[in-house]
């Protein structure tokens, strides 16, 4: 009887001692970069286990204080992505997240650490969540060239924000404040409140027409933030990129008044 729990003992250690291995095993690839796990490690739990948390489910000492909650590494559903839907993220999508930060959350941009710095984390990040093991993000979505802004571009993108009923949540103005934003919950339960779009030049996952029209194709994953990429086509999209970026000129010369 020692015998067979000696030999299952060992078993458990050897399983054990091999998922950590393969954990660490883990890297990351941006442009000529490779990130390092077992590098990683260290930077993340000198900078990102407050909030993160050990287990990097978002359980962190912070977190309780936080607003939006920290992202949970362990279900691999990231906002800031250039890939459909339900993808994983690109390693790219990660490092630039890490590099620029999330504007309006306690996510601060990390363009201080070293470029090898900030790769060797997305490599220790990807080992919270086995899909990182098991699937492969797809394509990044293809983005057309955007047209020029015309006024004729602005009132379809209107009508377009209108039809797709992105007022019930932002607000008629884009302010966030639609009849639906105070009953809205991200995938996790908690609650959670729409962009307000006339904040200023810098959204969630970047400050350009392209990141706009970046993520209203894909959708902001964990989530009520929808993937229009089938509902629209593309020179749809950029319709309403280009009456999304007029909220902010209304709202700023209605401040002014």
């Amino acid at each position: 009887m020692h015998l067979v729990g000696d030999k299952t003992n060992i078993a458990m250690m050897l399983i054990i001692l091999l998922s950590g291995l393969t954990s660490y095993a883990q890297e990351s690839h941006i442009g000529n970069l490779v990130g390092n796990a077992k590098h990683g490690k260290a930077i993340y739990q000198r900078y990102c286990i407050f909030c993160h948390g050990p287990e990097g489910d978002g359980n962190g000492q912070s977190a309780p204080y936080l607003d939006p909650k920290p992202r949970d590494f362990t279900k691999a559903t990231f906002k800031c992505r250039s890939t459909p839907s339900g993808s994983l993220p690109l390693d790219s999508d990660l490092y630039d997240t890490i590099t620029r930060g999330v504007h309006a959350s306690g996510m601060p941009s990390w363009r201080p650490l070293l470029r090898q710095e900030r790769a060797d984390l997305v490599a220790y990040i990807k080992t919270f969540s086995p899909r990182f093991h098991e699937e492969k993000p797809d394509p990044p979505i293809q983005m057309p060239p955007e047209p020029s802004t015309s006024p004729e571009s602005v009132k379809r993108g209107g009508q377009i924000f209108q039809s797709m009923n992105c007022a019930l949540c932002h607000g008629k103005e884009g302010r966030g404040n639609g009849p639906s934003a105070a009953a809205l919950t991200d995938t996790r339960g908690y609650p959670i409140r729409p962009f307000d779009l006339t904040s200023g030049t810098r959204l969630k996952c970047g400050d350009s027409d392209e990141g706009i029209f970046r993520d209203l194709s894909t959708g902001l994953d964990g989530t009520p933030m929808p993937s229009f990429a089938s509902a629209l086509k593309p020179d749809q999209i950029w319709d309403l990129v280009h009456y999304i970026a007029t909220l902010r000129a209304a709202a700023k010369l209605a401040d002014s008044r």
